[in-house]
């Protein structure tokens, strides 16, 4: 049988004197598919992230990740991670290549030389912006830069791809530009993607599965 990415059984989260945020939330994420998860801001989609980030630890349940308990997981750069958009940075300084360059060179990656290079270039490939390598950062689009915030993601070759709001701030041909690259990447690459969004009616078309957090329980919707 084959093992889930992402196993999750009986999650339950609360912050310090308040509620449970999550309550016994189960889902499973198999290799190579595109799962969205959606709920109205508050329900605990990005807590649940965090979660599988291993940042916050479950007060009930458990999380694995490859089979691993998030905590005991070797290897991070399996997991590639896009954090809500940080805005169009228009004063920022940096080439689009400085800024995928910066995804091999954080935490236990240290790639350098020809190979850091062939990633840097694979990693805009994938994502249709290689032609864009030495445009500042700056002069982007709202749906170029979150091409290039994918490309960074993905810069350390990644299996799995957690994205937290990635369409927020785009236009609705964009959003729609980054559902189709991801599910190609998922198609072509068998990269496995999790993405938290508020879009329902767009993210449909693209995603294999799709939940619901609501009331502290995650439904499939």
């Amino acid at each position: 049988m084959t093992t889930p990415i992402i196993e999750i059984c009986d999650c339950t989260f609360g912050y310090r004197g308040a509620a449970p945020v999550l309550s016994a939330i189960n889902l499973k994420v198999m290799a190579g598919s595109f799962t969205s998860i959606i709920g109205c801001n508050g329900a605990g989609k990005t807590t649940l992230l965090r979660l599988l980030l291993g940042e916050l630890t479950p007060q009930a349940g458990g999380i694995k990740l490859f089979g691993a308990r998030v905590l005991e997981l070797k290897d991070w750069s399996r997991v590639g991670y896009l954090s809500q958009n940080t805005g169009r940075m228009p004063g920022f300084p940096a080439t689009v290549w400085e800024v995928v360059s910066t995804g091999i060179y954080s935490g236990p990656l240290r790639f350098s030389g020809k190979e850091g290079k062939r990633r840097i270039a694979e990693a805009l490939a994938a994502v249709g912006m290689e032609a864009y390598a030495g445009q500042l950062i700056g002069k982007l689009s709202g749906g170029q830069l979150q091409r290039v915030l994918v490309a960074r993601a993905m810069a350390g070759s990644p299996e799995l791809l957690l994205l937290d709001e990635p369409t927020a701030g785009v236009d609705i041909r964009a959003a729609h530009g980054l559902y189709e690259l991801l599910a190609c990447l998922g198609r072509e690459k068998g990269l496995t993607v999790v993405m938290v969004t508020h879009d329902i009616a767009g993210a449909s078309a693209y995603v294999d599965q799709c939940f619901c957090l609501t009331d502290g329980a995650m439904i499939a919707h």
